[in-house]
């Protein structure tokens, strides 16, 4: 039987293959998720990486993107609900360069549930900024290389 993890790992793969392969071609992967935050891997390749050996900005989106919004579809999935989520704005702040694999943290659990509690009050579509924190542990545990304030935006289907 499959931890609940792995699972969530299979249905992110499936996912970003079928309907964003962009996301797929990174290759992505859950490292934790519950009902607070969720942490996705992103690793640094042939793919992903700039001409200064660094994790390339659109990369970086792309990880932001799994992070915030997998977090929400996670969130709607248990709620047994089916939801059309998009983002409407980004804004990234890069700190330091990304030169090994990296981890996009989103802690905004709390926030999401109250976005999903009031569209399915109101059935309207709700946004709200989301942030992401990009570490880069093999070089510095703590240290941030990158920010992302991502606008959310979710409605639960009828």
């Amino acid at each position: 039987m499959l931890s609940p993890l792995t699972k969530a790992n299979l249905g992110l793969l499936v996912f970003a293959f079928r309907k964003v392969p962009l996301i797929w071609m990174t290759r992505p992967r859950l490292l934790a998720i519950d009902g607070e935050q969720v942490q996705v891997k992103l690793p640094l390749n042939r793919r992903n990486k700039n001409h200064l050996n660094s994790m390339y900005f659109g990369a970086l989106a792309v990880g932001a993107d799994v992070a915030g919004g997998f977090l929400a579809m996670h969130k709607a999935h248990l709620l047994g609900k089916k939801v059309s989520l998009a983002f409407k704005s980004v804004q990234g702040e890069f700190l330091k360069r990304p030169e090994a694999d990296a981890v996009f943290v989103c802690k905004d659990g709390a926030l999401i549930d109250d976005m999903l509690n009031r569209s399915i009050e109101t059935g309207e579509r709700i946004n709200e900024a989301v942030e992401i924190l990009v570490y880069c542990p093999t070089l510095s545990k703590d240290e941030i290389m990158a920010r992302f304030a991502l606008t959310l935006s979710v409605k639960v289907k009828p």
